[in-house]
C-alpha cells in the first residue's frame, strides 16, 4: 500500500468524522512525487481519498460501515428527479470549471454548509481562506473547481481531483440558503455530465454510509458501484 500511495505518516486511531461515538484508523500517505492521472486512478480504484497534499483510506478494525462509491459513467443514467434537478440548475446557474480557488467567500460557504447541515464536529470553528486552501485546494495531484454561481453570486464550489479515466468528488459546499435548487446533486450531475464529455469512465462520490444521512443519499444516483472487502460490486437498487 505504501508503494502505491506514498509515505505514511500517520496511522493512529481517533474520532470517527463520520459516525459519532465511533473510532475510526484514517492511514494518512505522503505521495513522495505528484501524482500522474494514472496514479490518481489506481489509488482511488483501491479506496484512496485525498484531504490537501496527503491521500487517506479506510482501515478500521471494528467497522466496515465506510464503502467507497463511483459510477460508471458509461450505464449512469439520471432518473427523472435527477432530470429536474438539472434542468432547474442549467436555467437558474453558471457553471465555471477551472483551477480550484481559495478565499474568504468560498471559506465562507464552506462554513456556512458545514453548519447548516449540522456537520460541525464539537469544539470546530470555522475556517478561512488559508485553511480552505490547505484542505482543498493544495494537491498532489490535477485538481479543479465547479464553481456555481445565481445571479452572479457564488452559491457552491466543487473540488474534484483528474485522473486519466476517472473524476474524483474531493468536496462541494454550497450556501444552504439555496437548498432548493438541489445543488449538491446538482454538482454530481454536472460532474457526471463533465466526465461524460472528456471520456472519463468513473465518478468516484467518495464513501456510501448508510448509517449516516450525510452519506447515505449517494445511493440514489443508480446503478452505482460500492467497494466492500476490496471487490466493486454493482448495485443496480438501493
Amino acid at each position: 500500500m505504501d508503494q502505491i500511495f506514498g509515505f505514511k505518516v500517520w496511522d493512529h486511531e481517533e474520532k470517527c468524522p463520520y459516525l459519532a461515538g465511533r473510532r475510526a484508523r484514517l492511514p494518512l500517505y505522503y505521495p513522495l512525487t505528484a501524482m500522474s492521472g494514472a496514479d490518481l486512478d489506481l489509488a482511488l480504484a483501491m479506496g484512496a481519498r485525498r484531504a490537501g497534499i496527503y491521500l487517506y483510506n479506510v482501515c478500521c478494525r471494528a467497522c466496515r460501515a465506510c464503502e467507497p462509491i463511483r459510477l460508471d459513467v458509461t450505464k449512469f443514467e439520471p432518473r427523472r428527479r435527477h432530470r429536474r434537478v438539472l434542468a432547474k440548475g442549467d436555467a437558474s446557474l453558471k457553471t465555471v470549471i477551472g483551477p480550484p480557488v481559495a478565499n474568504e467567500e468560498r471559506a465562507n460557504i464552506y462554513n456556512l454548509h458545514k453548519a447548516g447541515r449540522g456537520l460541525s464536529d464539537e469544539g470546530q470553528g470555522t475556517i478561512d481562506a488559508l485553511q480552505y486552501r490547505e484542505f482543498l485546494v493544495e494537491s498532489c495531484c490535477e485538481t479543479v473547481e465547479f464553481a456555481y454561481s445565481l445571479n452572479d453570486r457564488l452559491v457552491a464550489a466543487a473540488v474534484a481531483d483528474l485522473g486519466e479515466d476517472s473524476l474524483s468528488a474531493v468536496y462541494c459546499s454550497y450556501d444552504p440558503a439555496e437548498s432548493d435548487l438541489s445543488l449538491g446533486t446538482y454538482s454530481v450531475l454536472k460532474q457526471w455530465e463533465f466526465c461524460r464529455e472528456t471520456g472519463r469512465r468513473y465518478l468516484y462520490l467518495g464513501f456510501y454510509i448508510e448509517q449516516s444521512p450525510h452519506m447515505s443519499y449517494k445511493a440514489a444516483f443508480l446503478p452505482h458501484q460500492r467497494r466492500i472487502a476490496g471487490v466493486w460490486t454493482e448495485f443496480e437498487r438501493c
